[in-house]
């Protein structure tokens, strides 16, 4: 394989529009929690506690994914220096170092979704009840 340029160059594109889709899931979870949080402070009910909870897993977890895939980003520049530099087989293993990093964020990911589906049911299931 001939590593140039330009190929860690396409993965920016990518990486900035997860970047951008972590980021709106975060401040979601975030005006959830706080309107969770004046809620309980009324109600005082377990299940806005349990609420809390969930989102404040799914709020560390987009914190993982989103230091996974900047990592990656920050890996593609370096290996485009490396690689602008002539020194080919660190640029390599960088960049597959920063491919793994975008798959580690890739499946934080669905394992948040996970997380979010599960919750959605249980909100569900509050109403057949």
């Amino acid at each position: 394989m001939q590593l140039t340029l330009t190929t860690p160059a396409v993965l920016f594109s990518a990486i900035s529009l997860l970047m951008l889709a972590y980021t709106n899931r975060f401040l979601a979870y975030a005006t959830l929690v706080r309107g969770l949080h004046d809620k309980y402070l009324e109600q005082k009910q377990k299940r806005i506690l349990y609420q809390i909870k969930n989102l404040r897993l799914r709020l560390r977890l987009i914190r993982s994914m989103q230091i996974a895939g900047i990592s990656s980003l920050l890996l593609c520049v370096v290996t485009m220096f490396l690689v602008y530099i002539q020194v080919l087989r660190i640029a390599e293993f960088v960049f597959g170092v920063a491919l793994v990093l975008l798959m580690v964020s890739l499946g934080i990911l669905i394992w948040e979704i996970q997380i979010s589906v599960n919750a959605l049911d249980a909100q569900i299931d509050d109403l057949k009840e």
